[in-house]
């Protein structure tokens, strides 16, 4: 499975609106953090299968970056603004492939999908997004995958982190409990929240974040969630090995079937 790194930066994205600092004005590419979100990428036989993971307010910018022709479905992680709020980028595809998207998440995220983005179920409406909701809180086959979710702490509410394969993705993640630990044992690799370095009631500060990879022993390991307080080269020299800095753009190759 191919890994796509549409965005890696916090809600306020970098550079941040009206800040001058040096990661802001940076000339390092690797300091440009859009919206955290993933495309996904596998094969289900002769088909290639393109699978979003939140669909980001700047959604658009990614999607025409990464020449995403397609969108088979969407994970959400959950329902705050800075991951859903591109959601209706999606009518597109609609458009050109004339099918329903398909959108997995936990419950409380399809009903606040469907409270914000109320003119997309209006059945008589038109030139809306084409939706299907699903309520995903336990493992599920998606185009010949099985995806698993695992429910962490965002401050005081449940969200979904993601393993497929050998490979996790936890963004947004204050804490994660014991019994979730345990689904996220094995990896190979794993993407994790690493805000910034003081406290911060929802979000992993580095030093959680990497004790949390030392918890789950992931031999690799990227950042992601990352604040304007960061710079990438800066960071990168600091980390322990097998941890790396995630970057807009990036792209990894896992195995989804191990």
């Amino acid at each position: 499975m191919r890994v796509t790194f549409l965005g890696t930066g916090t809600s306020v994205g970098v550079p941040v609106i009206t800040c001058a600092c040096a990661v802001c004005a940076s000339s390092d590419e690797r300091n440009k953090r859009l919206r955290a979100g993933l495309l996904l990428d596998w094969a289900d036989g002769e088909d290639c299968i393109r699978v979003l993971v939140d669909t980001t307010t700047d959604l658009r910018q990614q999607a025409l970056r990464v020449d995403l022709d397609r969108v088979d479905a969407v994970l959400y992680t959950h329902h705050h603004a800075d991951h859903v709020l591109g959601l209706d980028e999606l009518r597109i595809y609609n458009f050109v492939h004339r099918v329903a998207i398909p959108l997995y998440g936990r419950q409380e995220t399809m009903d606040a999908i469907r409270r914000t983005f109320a003119y997309a179920f209006d059945e008589h409406a038109r030139g809306v997004p084409r939706l299907e909701l699903h309520t995903a809180e336990t493992p599920f086959a998606l185009r010949g995958v099985d995806i698993v979710p695992v429910p962490v702490q965002h401050d005081n509410l449940t969200i979904s982190a993601y393993r497929i394969g050998n490979f996790a993705y936890i963004t947004d993640c204050s804490a994660i409990p014991e019994a979730s630990a345990e689904l996220l044992r094995g990896l190979d690799v794993v993407v994790i929240d690493a805000l910034r370095r003081s406290a911060h009631p929802a979000h992993f500060t580095l030093d959680e974040a990497l004790a949390e990879i030392e918890r789950l022993a992931v031999p690799t390991a990227y950042l992601t969630h990352l604040s304007h307080e960061f710079d990438h080269q800066a960071l990168e020299n600091e980390l322990p090995e097998g941890v790396y800095v995630a970057y807009d753009g990036l792209v990894l190759e896992v195995d989804e079937s191990a």
